[in-house]
């Protein structure tokens, strides 16, 4: 990490766009709105944008003051001189437990032991309604400094948002740096960074799929899961120009098991495998192994196209204790590839994610012609009513924003952010939680390079995906 270079501006431009899928504390959906608000361009932005985006700092009402004397809209002031040695940093709003503790000292008067308990009852207020007995103190300790009721009451309200998940600079400081060295290498070692993160899996707010719709979209090659090149973890190729290329591994399988992976690795050490009869003779998995590899299009270089390759496994047969592997016949009849929906269906179902085109691409029709994307949504203006679509990511409803739930869609050119309050929430409350593809009519919300659609009505199109399927079924 050290030697990783500081303060790249290349780096902070892409986390000023919000392109962090994968990188450590700022890839959620409220961190992502912040950051192109708050245009972090130094690592002490980072620092803050850490801490503000917390339940404390919220629930205490400090991010938007913040920002708007960040951006010149609002004078920063400080009721002393004290206070402002305390809060100049952080132009004039509490962002760090520490700061609360040195204000207790300089503007109430407490002692450094005081400032301690006060610290210890911050976190375990909730639970045990601990700061009431510092409420008289601070506002007493205040007034008689000379400081206004309106400082005071705002103080303590802010005291308490800290109850509610506060950070101490010196964290938000470890995870700013651990936030800088992840953005950097997103930044530029991409296919480093999205194998790593594919070979962390599960975590963060990501699935696979998205990792790897992110980092093609950065440019990066994604190759398929495949007998002769995978290992159990993804790794790095060369591409044509010499670059990095992603190739998928076998962990992605489902229903594939580690110990048949290994088998087939190290069988295919010394030489790749040329047929179905071939992998079974020299790695001699179980049944339900070549069921996922067929499944999974993982034995296409060796097998033709999914249906070859499970009619193909279906005729391998297990051998016995005491007698010899049967003789392997491979039977190759004259079926139809499946169609690309077909693959696509079955690509989310076997590996997670698909290379192939993005099911919504192959929807249009169905979705209408009044579809806006989420690249189309950016050129219209604020306000303007829309239709979008799109595969359900991830649905949210944090406590520290009340009464609204928080949907991430995905469509064939990014993300598309909603926010649905209660009152829509509550009368299609069956839709918002079960639907797979969503439709949306709603109103676009525009406000410092961030893009929210405000929903008015939604639209379970889930079974479009299903309906395209047993067409392509049926036709074949």
């Amino acid at each position: 990490m050290a030697t990783v270079p500081a303060e790249d501006p290349q780096v902070y431009d892409m986390i000023c766009q919000a392109d962090t899928v994968g990188v450590f504390q700022i890839e959620s959906r409220a961190q992502m709105a912040m950051l192109p608000r708050l245009r972090p361009r130094c690592y002490y932005d980072l620092v803050i944008e850490i801490a503000l985006i917390r339940p404390g700092p919220i629930q205490g009402d400090m991010v938007h003051p913040y920002l708007r004397r960040r951006n010149g809209e609002e004078p920063v002031s400080y009721p002393s001189a004290a206070v402002k040695n305390v809060l100049e940093r952080t132009l004039g709003v509490p962002l760090f437990q520490e700061q609360v503790m040195q204000l207790a000292i300089v503007a109430a008067g407490f002692s450094g032991g005081e400032a301690d308990q006060l610290r210890r009852s911050m976190a375990a207020w909730k639970r045990r309604g601990g700061l009431e007995p510092f409420e008289e103190r601070l506002m007493a300790g205040m007034h008689k400094r000379g400081y206004s009721e309106e400082f005071a009451q705002q103080l303590f309200r802010q005291i308490k948002g800290f109850g509610e998940y506060g950070f101490p600079e010196s964290h938000a400081a470890s995870f700013a740096l651990l936030v800088y060295v992840s953005a950097w290498l997103k930044c530029h070692e991409p296919a480093i960074f999205a194998c790593a993160l594919l070979n962390s899996q599960p975590m963060g707010f990501y699935a696979p799929a998205q990792i790897v719709q992110a980092v093609e979209r950065q440019g990066v090659e994604v190759r398929v899961v495949d007998v002769n090149h995978s290992f159990w973890d993804c790794t790095l190729e060369r591409d044509e120009q010499g670059g990095g290329a992603l190739r998928l591994g076998l962990r992605l399988v489902k229903g594939l098991s580690e110990q048949g992976a290994a088998r087939l690795v190290a069988a295919r050490a010394q030489r790749p495998y040329v047929s179905v009869g071939d992998l079974a003779a020299r790695a001699v998995l179980g049944k339900s192994d070549y069921a996922a590899l067929a499944a999974a299009d993982a034995l296409r270089a060796i097998a033709g196209n999914r249906h070859q390759a499970r009619w193909q496994v279906a005729g391998i047969e297990q051998p016995m204790p005491l007698f010899p592997a049967p003789a392997f016949t491979e039977a190759k009849p004259l079926l139809q590839p499946p169609t690309e929906m077909t693959s696509i269906i079955a690509d989310y179902g076997s590996v997670g994610l698909s290379l192939r085109q993005h099911p919504l691409a192959l929807l249009q029709a169905e979705l209408g012609p009044l579809r806006r994307t989420a690249a189309e949504l950016w050129a219209l203006p604020d306000k303007s009513s829309i239709y979008a679509a799109g595969l359900v990511i991830t649905r949210q409803r944090p406590g520290s924003a009340a009464n609204v739930t928080f949907v991430t869609l995905e469509d064939e050119t990014g993300f598309i952010n909603l926010v649905v309050w209660e009152q829509v929430a509550e009368k299609q409350r069956s839709v918002l939680l079960n639907a797979t593809v969503l439709g949306v009519s709603g109103t676009i919300q525009k406000q410092d390079g961030v893009l929210h659609v405000i929903v008015k009505l939604l639209d379970d199109r889930s079974m479009l995906l299903n309906t395209m399927n047993s067409r392509s079924r049926n036709f074949h």
